[in-house]
C-alpha cells in the first residue's frame, strides 16, 4: 500500500501544479483566443482601438473596436457568443469568457 502511495502522490502533485499564473493565462487568452487576439480591435486594455479607415461611396469611414470594459458580464458573454458587426465568433467556453471578463476588470476588484 505504501508503495502505491509513493507513486500516486507525486503524480497527483504534478497534475495539479500550474505552470502559468491565472493572470498569464488570461493575458494569453486575450491576446490570442482562437487565432486573432482581442487586443487587435479592443487594444491592450479593452478600451477600444481604431482598426481601419476606408472610403465607401465617396465617404470616409472608420471601423473601431469598441470599449469592452464598459460591458456587464451578460453583454460581454453575448458579444463573444454572437457574430456581428465584424466581431468573430470564438467558440469560447464559459470559463474562458469569465477569465477574459475578469482580466479586463481586474482593476475594479
Amino acid at each position: 500500500m505504501k508503495l502505491i502511495l509513493l507513486f500516486i502522490i507525486p503524480i497527483y502533485v504534478f497534475a495539479v501544479a500550474s505552470f502559468i499564473t491565472e493572470d498569464e493565462y488570461a493575458s494569453s487568452l486575450y491576446q490570442n483566443p482562437r487565432g486573432i487576439g482581442c487586443d487587435k480591435c479592443h487594444g491592450e486594455n479593452g478600451k477600444g482601438l481604431l482598426v481601419a479607415k476606408y472610403e465607401s461611396n465617396g465617404v470616409q469611414k472608420e471601423f473601431r473596436g469598441p470599449d469592452i470594459t464598459l460591458l456587464g458580464f451578460r453583454e460581454f458573454y453575448e458579444a463573444l457568443d454572437t457574430r456581428k458587426n465584424g466581431m468573430p465568433r470564438y467558440f469560447l467556453t464559459k470559463d474562458e469568457i469569465e477569465t477574459l471578463y475578469n482580466y479586463l476588470h481586474k482593476e475594479k476588484k
